[in-house]
């Protein structure tokens, strides 16, 4: 995960920000039945190495479905960097003293594994209805892990609460509609309305499609609520690169100040500033 950049054309674009990486420890106790697995560990002094070794200051960690609330070892990791921010997984009936800690060890948005559930949440029970204010109270943000074609069950609810919503991975394309889908139209209205933003990641899970969705998006909304992420250490594709996340980018935003404000300006203005 920490070889050194090579591609020369890549070389010219060094991003600002990753917007979404992982670290993690093997002796972290699992939730039952994870969508993964992981039998290794990704420290945060290797996702220091492997940012370093492409030029990268400052990263996202989020928390990762595995692991549940175990928000732990992201919390330790953010004290020692005040240059990183985080996102937690946190159950709806977290208290704002809680959340007011977390905000000062580092901690900006919570992460919404919903991709998981069979069944989703009623997001206008008093607990979430709660919850979502006080986070937007807090200027934190809701990272919506959730595949496209569910996203219209959700989206209305969230942009209605008034809080601020991080799309993860271009929106999980719908295999089957792609860019005429439901799914797609509802973010496409979502960053529209002002208060959403997407992540150009995950590529190297999603398929051809997912290049088609990153582009159509920016062609539709622009590139001003768009942030580029690695999601490094790529989590079921291990041999996936760091430097492919990087070059991806560049296949979808050939425009290099674009790219630049996409993995620099917009993910500072997201994940940084509003602290």
């Amino acid at each position: 995960m920490t070889e050194a950049v090579q591609n020369p054309s890549a070389q010219a674009f060094t991003p600002l920000v990753d917007a979404h990486v992982h670290v993690f420890r093997r002796d972290m106790p699992l939730i039952p039945n994870p969508r993964h697995a992981p039998d290794y560990e990704f420290t945060a002094e290797q996702l220091d190495a492997t940012l370093a070794a492409h030029g990268v200051r400052h990263a996202v960690v989020a928390a990762a479905s595995p692991w549940g609330d175990c928000n732990d070892y992201i919390m330790q990791t953010l004290r020692a960097r005040p240059h990183w921010r985080g996102t937690a997984i946190l159950e709806p009936s977290t208290d704002r003293y809680v959340l007011e800690q977390m905000a000062h060890d580092g901690f900006v948005g919570v992460r919404l594994p919903f991709i998981s559930m069979s069944t989703l949440p009623d997001l206008g029970s008093w607990d979430w209805r709660k919850f979502l204010y006080r986070l937007k109270d807090m200027g934190w943000h809701v990272h919506l892990h959730l595949d496209g074609p569910r996203l219209p069950q959700v989206l209305p609810a969230l942009e209605a609460s008034g809080v601020t919503v991080v799309l993860d991975h271009i929106g999980r394309p719908d295999p089957q509609g792609g860019t005429t889908s439901e799914g797609f139209r509802a973010m496409v209205r979502a960053v529209q309305n002002g208060r959403t933003w997407v992540k150009l990641s995950g590529a190297y899970r999603l398929g051809p499609q997912a290049a088609d969705q990153a582009r159509a998006l920016c062609s539709e909304v622009g590139i001003e609520r768009m942030v580029w992420a690695s999601d490094c250490p790529f989590v079921g594709a291990e041999s996936t690169s760091y430097q492919s996340t990087v070059d991806w980018l560049a296949g979808v935003v050939p425009d290099l100040a674009a790219r630049q404000r996409i993995a620099g300006a917009n993910a500072f203005e997201l994940y940084f500033a509003r602290r």
